[in-house]
């Protein structure tokens, strides 16, 4: 007897996807690891079973073990790691800027202009080449390493910030499901310009642009996009720019960046959305002067992944990481406190 299967990609940088079966009411008894491995291509019976064991495997809503003998009508649903990309990853000694290590995750301090993962444009220089070139030289302590990185998120070439991998199967399972549930902590520091004075939160579904399929935007309609939530509020205010930290609920592709643009705050130096000219402020040529000298100091948009919390695959405990500024925020800082300090004098 066959069963109906429908499958979701979870938009959060396509890295795990979801897989739903509505058994047939004719279906014998089987066990469920042995099910989903008939259904589902490019897995394996361990990878499955993994999954059980984080509790990524649930029947009518309810986790269940690899053993679960499914009945007739049952709904199941499991998230997976999206299966490796067919590219060659070459090692490359490219220096890392690691801010924790063990033998299950690593949590990357990736600078800006540095791409993630290998792609069009992209073969070379990336942090998975660099990764790889790390795992490499790690001594192997089980038949359980994963061989190579597991990426359950992203943050784009020219956001700076943490990042966690997995080192092993089990954290690529356990952590690709907290991702997937929305379960993580993540927090971000944004310069954007205007003057915000409160705490807010946008909400809105988020879907490539209809004009320009290389960025996004926010659609009013439901049915385009994906729903996404931000949280947002003013850590230092300058006047014409505010410092702000960023929660996210979901992890769309570009969230901050649409988002924040969306209600009129674009990223400080955002080329991809409006950022990047002065909006805010006179035309002055010593303003002018002062703004570009600002821009200078920035590869991308003021954008950097600030601190990250998860359950660690290991114990299941909470786990909190925070990342200091770039040093080239630190000055960008001190230029608007000095910018604004001037003014008022």
């Amino acid at each position: 007897m066959n069963s109906e299967e429908s499958k979701e990609e979870n938009n959060e940088e396509g890295l795990f996807e979801h897989y739903r079966f509505n058994v047939d009411p004719g279906q014998v008894p089987v066990r469920i690891d042995k099910f989903l491995m008939d259904r589902i291509a490019n897995t394996s019976r361990n990878k499955i079973q993994i999954a059980a064991k984080n509790g990524s495997i649930l029947v009518d809503n309810k986790v269940v073990k690899q053993n679960y003998k499914i009945k007739p009508s049952d709904v199941i649903s499991i998230v997976l790691p999206y299966p490796v990309r067919n590219v060659e990853l070459i090692p490359e000694n490219i220096p890392l800027n690691i801010h924790y290590e063990d033998e299950e995750v690593i949590l990357v301090n990736k600078p800006t202009n540095m791409v993630v993962h290998p792609g069009y444009a992209n073969y070379t220089g990336t942090l998975i080449n660099a990764l790889l070139y790390h795992f490499e030289n790690l001594p192997k302590h089980n038949d359980d390493e994963h061989g190579r990185p597991g990426l359950v998120h992203r943050i784009d070439k020219n956001t700076s910030g943490l990042l966690v991998i997995a080192k092993t199967e089990n954290a690529l399972s356990h952590l690709a499901k907290q991702f997937f549930d929305h379960s993580t902590e993540r927090k971000y520091y944004a310069l954007v310009w205007g003057d915000i004075e409160e705490a807010g939160t946008i909400e809105g579904h988020i879907g490539r642009s209809l004009k320009n399929r290389k960025v996004m935007t926010v659609f009013p309609d439901a049915d385009y996009g994906k729903h996404a939530i931000t949280h947002y509020k003013p850590i230092q205010r300058f006047g014409l720019v505010t410092l702000i930290e960023c929660e996210l609920e979901t992890g769309r592709t570009h969230q901050i960046r649409v988002h924040l643009k969306h209600i009129g705050h674009p990223l400080f130096n955002d080329l991809e959305y409006g950022g990047d000219k002065i909006i805010k402020g006179g035309g002055a040529q010593s303003y002018k002067k002062f703004i570009n000298n600002c821009f200078s100091l920035l590869d991308g948009q003021a954008l950097h992944a600030k601190s990250l919390g998860f359950n660690h695959p290991k114990t299941n405990e909470k786990v909190h990481f925070e990342s200091k500024l770039p040093d080239s925020w630190e000055e960008l800082l001190k230029k608007w406190n000095n910018y604004t300090s001037d003014m008022r004098n």
